[in-house]
């Protein structure tokens, strides 16, 4: 095991100086270059060893060899969502010195695969980062893949083998929030799915229909309503579902933005949050603590997804998949359902 196996990963910096010669001379290894001499090579390459070092993006970069920045790619209607994925990125890029370029597209878009490909070309990034729903987008990934770039994907559904990749589990984290509501007594839980375009949204109703069955309640697609993952499709959802000869007693959203839709048109309506109806979010947003009452969310690390990913595309080496944990976090937007109508 090297001597850096426990601490941060080795530099090039650290290369050059283990090896006694100019971080010009690692560079030159790196690129094997003709003109170096075989003892030269032969330290750098033994210090490489001992040092665990393994090159990257980052260290093509500080060998000169690269244009210092990178691309996040993402089509994403929720501002809250799209502001930690891109603050995450930044955080990780910041403290390696590298430069990120955030680049919105549109995965309808017949030619969304061009469209990456006149980015990489005009711009000579090192590196992408695709964000859900381009972590999908079978043009863009074709895209890439032709032009031999490294990338890695945050919350793929797909291909899981491609490339590196972070995640979470939807799924199970899904389950965990109707459980939750279940325990509270609630049976008549409405859910709101996501984008239709969003792997994640089939894995989130997966994991409520999940929970229900093992509850021993009854699947009922009324009470599944579709998102878009932007407000006006919660007021939509809340709008129906409020307006049924039994709503539901509790309504649980696919993401922050669609709760805070569901609030709003129970506020209209004069329906108490939560004595009359329990509100639930997913991704625990900035929106969560801000809205009234704050929701009861499950906490995405969104921030750490993005950060973890940008870590991945600079330290370079093998393929590797990480899942980071969610949390539920209960806030006062849910609570036992009313006895009259807790029956199944």
């Amino acid at each position: 095991m090297s001597e850096r196996a426990n601490s941060e990963r080795a530099n090039i910096r650290d290369v050059a100086a283990r090896a006694g010669v100019a971080i010009k001379t690692v560079s030159r290894v790196l690129n094997d270059h003709p003109y170096v001499s075989a003892d030269t090579r032969e330290k750098v390459e033994r210090a490489m060893q001992e040092l665990g070092f393994k090159p990257s993006v980052a260290a093509r970069i500080l060998a000169g060899t690269k244009s210092n920045q990178i691309a996040l790619i993402y089509d994403n209607h929720s501002p809250y969502y799209m502001h930690q994925i891109q603050s995450g990125c930044w955080d990780r890029c910041h403290g390696a010195g590298v430069r990120l370029l955030a680049q919105p597209v549109n995965v309808d878009d017949p030619d969304v695969g061009e469209q990456v490909r006149g980015l990489i070309t005009e711009t000579h990034v090192d590196g992408i980062i695709l964000s859900s729903p381009v972590t999908d987008c079978g043009p863009v990934l074709r895209a890439l893949e032709a032009m031999n770039i490294p990338f890695v994907r945050i919350s793929p559904g797909t291909n899981h083998a491609l490339t590196s990749s972070v995640f979470m589990d939807d799924a199970q984290a899904a389950d965990d929030m109707t459980t939750h509501l279940i325990n509270l007594g609630h049976r008549r839980i409405g859910f709101i799915k996501g984008h239709p375009n969003h792997m994640a949204s089939d894995e989130r109703l997966f994991g409520y229909r999940r929970a229900l069955d093992r509850a021993g309640i009854s699947f009922e697609p009324s009470l599944v309503a579709l998102g878009r993952f932007d407000f006006d499709s919660g007021t939509e959802a809340a709008t129906a579902f409020l307006s049924m000869d039994r709503p539901p007693t509790a309504i649980f959203a696919s993401n922050d933005d669609m709760a805070a839709g569901v609030l709003a048109v129970a506020h209209d309506r004069g329906v108490d949050v939560p004595e009359q109806l329990s509100v639930a979010g997913f991704d625990d947003t900035t929106l969560a603590r801000t809205v009234w009452p704050p929701l009861t969310t499950i906490r995405q690390p969104v921030f750490e997804l993005a950060d973890t990913a940008a870590q991945l595309l600079l330290g370079g080496g093998d393929i590797t998949h990480k899942r980071l944990p969610h949390e539920l976090i209960e806030r006062r937007s849910t609570t036992q359902c009313p006895a009259k109508t807790h029956r199944n």
